[in-house]
């Protein structure tokens, strides 16, 4: 098994670069890689080469095709669980392919997060998608506010879900097309506000449930994910 890493873009404009101190670190103190030995470094986008450790850092060598991400585009619009629970979605998510993961603000979101959260975010996105042996990083957005960030989406082919509960809507996993991109919305502890639901379904959202039980908000987007990939692959 390669080893893989992910190397910032820059460092991919000669065949030989220097290592961060950090990537250094990991290579050689945790992962115990001679020079010589070779590795995985992919650039987070979808390119990855392989590598050989040298004295002074690395050389890239022959470019690899990885085919482990889904077949279509899927993202996350979260409203934010309280604690560190988005940490976990982030990981879960990494790993079951989402492409993109938005962080929300909703009208009962109860965390507010500090500015450096987002790079702690975007960081475990990174070590999953290393860990799982993707060739994407996951995106991770700035957290908005909920309605905010609906008005921003552009017009796209994706179909557009949000998660409700004790709603008379049908199940997530009897409307989804194979082969469809998916925008999912998944709520804060308490569920959307009225007018947070009726604002997605005038941008083009249906609402849809994950079950006949009450998902935690940590839960749900683990859950959707979860049925779309299965969906997405099987097909």
């Amino acid at each position: 098994m390669a080893y893989r890493l992910v190397i910032d873009l820059a460092q991919w404009q000669q065949q030989e670069f220097v290592l961060s101190l950090e990537q250094a670190h990991y290579l050689q103190r945790v992962l115990r890689l001679q020079v010589g030995d070779r590795f995985v470094a992919l650039d987070g986008r979808g390119a990855a080469r392989m590598a050989q450790l040298t004295p002074t850092g690395a050389r890239l060598l022959e470019a690899l095709a990885i085919a482990t991400e889904l077949p279509i585009a899927v993202q996350l619009l979260v409203a934010l669980p309280k604690g560190s629970g988005f940490e976990d979605i982030v990981r879960c998510c990494t790993e079951l392919g989402v492409t993109a993961l938005q962080p929300i603000i909703s009208d009962r979101t109860l965390l507010k997060p500090s500015a450096n959260r987002h790079q702690r975010w975007q960081k475990i996105a990174q070590e999953a998608a290393e860990q799982c042996e993707r060739a994407i990083v996951p995106h991770i957005g700035l957290p908005d506010d909920f309605l905010a960030v609906l008005a921003a989406l552009k017009p796209s082919s994706a179909a557009r879900y949000i998660c409700v509960a004790r709603h008379n809507a049908p199940h997530l996993l009897a409307v989804l097309e194979p082969g469809q991109d998916a925008t999912i919305a998944t709520g804060p502890e308490g569920g959307w506000s009225e007018r947070e639901i009726q604002g997605a379904i005038a941008v083009g959202f249906q609402p849809v449930t994950l079950g006949r039980r009450i998902l935690r908000a940590i839960t749900a987007p683990i859950a959707a994910l979860t049925l779309v990939a299965a969906v997405a692959e099987k097909s």
